[in-house]
């Protein structure tokens, strides 16, 4: 009787890829935290707090005041005369407009307020006081 050794099934090799899909999700969940969607330049403040913060979503005119009362419109200081003129341009004939005063916490009140009423009687329709929400 002839015996016929049995055939075996050759061995194919397989890569693992469960280890690389796993460091590829990794790196796109490191990538996604890391990276900052909304980079807002201007003047360094510190904003005040408030636990009812509700962020503006409406195209606005952004006035900057830091600690030692100065106003920026942007990048560029603007002295509280020329802010006058600078915000009726940017308004035009806008009777709605909105412009958002940030202001340092550090500053002095007087200062801030000064800002304002600066910015309201150049025409601004809407005034709104600028805060971070607090966790």
């Amino acid at each position: 009787m002839l015996v016929h050794p049995k055939r075996r099934d050759r061995i194919k090799i397989q890569m693992p890829l469960t280890s690389l899909i796993d460091i590829v999700f990794l790196l796109l969940i490191y990538f996604l935290l890391t990276t900052n969607f909304m980079v807002e330049e201007g003047i360094k403040i510190k904003l005040p707090q408030a636990k009812a913060a509700a962020p503006q979503t409406e195209e606005v005119i952004t006035v900057y005041v830091d600690q030692q009362g100065r106003a920026f419109l942007g990048n560029e200081e603007v002295s509280v005369p020329r802010l006058f003129d600078r915000i009726k341009e940017m308004i035009g004939g806008q009777e709605n407009k909105l412009v958002v005063i940030k202001a340092d916490r550090a500053v002095i009140l007087n200062k801030a307020i000064k800002v304002m009423d600066v910015v309201k009687a150049a025409g601004a329709g809407r005034l709104c006081l600028a805060t971070e929400k607090d966790f």
